[in-house]
């Protein structure tokens, strides 16, 4: 091996020892791993503390960084919090859906009773089928209502 390229890996060694201890000594108070239960109670200075210190971490090698570090920092990009705070609480959505069910099943129950009790008399009014039907002399069936 070259003395030049001697040279540029220990650079880079030292480089990468460098910034990782230096996200080390910024490291936050709170460890990498309560970071999801903490963040809603920390304040908004220590919030971008964690985050300045999440990101001084992610510019050292990403294979010589631990899982909690990872997790903390895909908590702190794409966690629940912020802009992406769920509206509702989990479980709303199926109260939702089933309250809508309900009312459209009433709303039908009561369309077909409606339409039952008024078709004997808009069908005398339009005279239909007056050979056979309700509207025939000397009909004696129940009409097109059958449940009464």
């Amino acid at each position: 091996m070259s003395m030049l390229a001697r040279r540029c890996m220990a650079t880079l060694a030292a480089d990468v020892s460098a910034s990782a201890a230096a996200a080390t000594a910024k490291a936050p108070r709170v460890p990498y791993s309560e970071i999801p239960q903490k963040w809603r109670s920390m304040s908004s200075e220590e919030q971008a503390a964690v985050n300045k210190a999440i990101a001084e971490t992610m510019k050292a090698d990403w294979k010589l960084l631990g899982d909690d570090v990872k997790r903390a920092a895909y908590y702190v990009s794409f966690g629940p919090h912020g802009a992406r705070t769920p509206v509702s609480p989990p479980g709303e959505g199926k109260k939702i859906f089933f309250g809508v069910a309900i009312c459209i099943g009433i709303a039908g129950v009561l369309q077909v009773a409606i339409n039952m009790m008024g078709s004997n008399e808009r069908a005398l009014a339009q005279k239909m089928n007056p050979i056979t039907g309700i509207t025939s002399e000397g009909y004696k069936g129940k009409g097109f209502v059958q449940s009464k």
